[in-house]
């Protein structure tokens, strides 16, 4: 009997389903059994993988943040579909540059722009550095931030590009527009990419397929502003007003599935002490307003947040420290609910997962 490419069959010796192909010349000679070349015809095995089979789940990293006695440079994880306690990843390798660091990934490494210290004045630092969200140990230098130093920055990316703009420079509290770009599968400094619309620092950031948004942040040192603005990933180019959040607020998180992000958590205006618990939504393949979502289950600022394709978490906080995660369905809306504690508690970690909005 003659066969055609495309036919399918189970191989009970491998048990593993298996696909008949040809060269563009194959005449359909070949046997059932398939012994050949490719002109010939063969049985090629259908391989099927997700980023859960590669990976072991969706990790959500949390790295660093401030502790109250100065920087913390421990690393925790947890499996975002879960609930539990964070577990222990490693440490920074930057000097203890891990305060108010910002966070993104591919399906396999985790990137982490700038940073600070806490000595008063406190310095910034133009630290890049990563790690392979699939194992455990210490991050690694990947290169630094071009021109400048920051933290306070907001990242996102695709499984390609990792993006991080805007950001505070201290000792001085200079916020940035600036938007610069790596490719995450390789090392070196960053690369210029374009300008924010205006002057951004701590806002919340996440992704889509196709663009990084940024919700809000400080448009002064002790203003804050209300603006949602993105970029093009895949482009450069300077950023496109996309709507405005239902609160001004600093100090924010956010995180997405590959349809709609979600943000919490945030200090109205300065001196940032009042903080709100409130949690906002959009869609961001369309332009628009922010829409009331439920509450966190604490009124902080300060928070990291990390997602899954069907889940947010939000972990830690300010002004008094606390280790609380807690989390929420993306694609519903409602209160967050209770997830575990972080390994310490600690303010500003940078966040990155390996199933975020912008991997798709």
């Amino acid at each position: 009997m003659s066969i055609k490419p495309g036919a399918l069959r189970f191989n009970t010796d491998s048990m593993k389903l298996e696909i008949f192909r040809g060269s563009p010349n194959y005449e359909g000679s070949a046997s059932m059994a398939g012994i050949g070349t490719l002109a010939a015809g063969q049985w090629e095995e259908i391989v099927a993988t997700s980023p859960e089979a590669q990976t072991g789940g969706t990790r959500g990293i949390l790295a660093g943040g401030y502790a109250g006695t100065g920087t913390n440079d421990t690393i925790d994880y947890i499996n975002v579909d879960t609930t539990g306690n964070a577990l222990d990843f490693g440490n920074l390798n930057s000097d203890g540059h891990g305060y108010c660091l910002a966070g993104t990934a591919s399906r396999t490494r985790a990137v982490f722009f700038g940073g600070r210290d806490d000595p008063s004045p406190a310095s910034s630092f133009n630290v890049i550095q990563y790690l392979t969200i699939s194992s455990t140990g210490d991050s690694i230098d990947f290169g630094d931030i071009t021109g400048r130093n920051a933290y306070f920055m907001q990242a996102g990316g695709d499984s390609t590009r990792g993006i991080t703009s805007g950001g505070s420079t201290s000792p001085g509290n200079v916020l940035s527009n600036d938007i610069q770009y790596v490719t995450i599968a390789a090392t070196g400094n960053s690369i210029e990419f374009g300008d924010l619309t205006q002057t951004t620092s701590s806002g919340g950031s996440f992704s889509s397929p196709t663009r990084m948004i940024v919700v809000g942040g400080r448009s002064t040192p002790s203003n804050s502003t209300n603006v949602i603005q993105f970029v093009m990933t895949s482009t450069l180019g300077n950023a496109t007003d996309f709507g405005d959040t239902l609160e001004s607020g600093a100090n924010r998180c956010g995180s997405s599935n590959s349809v709609r992000g979600v943000y919490g958590g945030f200090a109205p205006s300065s001196p940032y002490t009042t903080q709100s618990n409130s949690i906002e939504y959009i869609t961001m393949a369309t332009l628009g307003n922010g829409t009331d979502f439920g509450d966190l289950t604490i009124s902080k600022a300060d928070r990291e947040s990390v997602s899954s394709p069907t889940r947010a978490v939000f972990a830690g906080g300010s002004n008094s420290l606390v280790d609380v995660i807690d989390y929420v369905q993306i694609m519903s809306t409602g209160n967050a609910i209770d997830f575990g504690d972080m390994q310490s508690a600690r303010e500003n970690p940078g966040g990155a997962s390996n199933g975020h909005g912008g991997l798709g």
